[in-house]
């Protein structure tokens, strides 16, 4: 996880996890629309997952 994949993470959810899929992108998404906060945590815990 890099640190700006974290920046982007903080400042808008869904770009930072472009690379993981659709599915992610989409969820990442709608949790950013009900609120900015569970985008971002949705994102993090996203990214640090190591595949």
């Amino acid at each position: 996880m890099s640190l700006l994949r974290v920046l982007l993470a903080i400042v808008f959810p869904p770009l930072s996890v472009l690379g993981k899929g659709c599915g992610s992108v989409l969820i990442v998404f709608l949790l950013t629309l009900c609120g900015w906060i569970p985008g971002v945590i949705a994102a993090l815990i996203i990214l640090n997952k190591s595949e």
